[in-house]
């Protein structure tokens, strides 16, 4: 089972595969042999990857991320003998709370501190049952503030178009 804590609940799944995705593989691979050593991803190769995919800014950032990731690989026993996140520590720490995309050390907060205002059935002239539906009341939304648009899309009688 994984949890995840997603603002002020935690939701549990069980992962299809322990395995890494073969997206995942592919990106370890990519950098993995960025050391010389293969099979293993070094401390440079993991420099890299937390400049180039990570997005952190900074040699400062950068040595604090990679010491973050190799202090959980550590701690898990993720590590190679010989040094280097093995694949099966590089998918763990991706998809681990220690890689959240809200970060503190990134100075980030909690999703639920955000505002996000957003248009449900913005499309819409009237009431939901029995309105028609116009690209008017979405212009309108955009321009009071609103940067989230639902659509709903339908193919019409014959198949050919799209209504609203």
């Amino acid at each position: 089972m994984t949890t995840y804590r997603v603002c002020c609940f935690l939701r549990r799944f069980r992962p299809a595969s322990n395995e890494p995705s073969e997206a995942i593989g592919n990106v370890f691979e990519a950098y993995d042999g960025a050391d010389g050593g293969g099979s293993a991803l070094g401390e440079e190769a993991l420099r890299r990857f937390l400049r180039e995919v990570q997005g952190e800014a900074g040699d400062d950032d950068v040595e604090a991320a990679a010491r973050e990731v190799l202090a959980f690989a550590a701690e898990h026993r993720l590590l190679k003998k010989g040094g280097g996140l093995t694949v099966e520590g590089f998918h763990r720490w991706l998809c681990s709370d220690a890689n959240a995309a809200l970060h503190p050390r990134r100075g980030s907060v909690p999703l639920s501190h955000y505002f996000i205002y957003t248009g449900h059935n913005s499309y819409l002239t009237g009431n939901q049952l029995s309105s028609g539906c116009s690209e008017a009341p979405i212009a309108k939304a955009l321009r009071d503030g609103v940067r989230v648009i639902e659509l709903d899309l339908w193919p019409n009688a014959s198949k050919d178009e799209v209504e609203c």
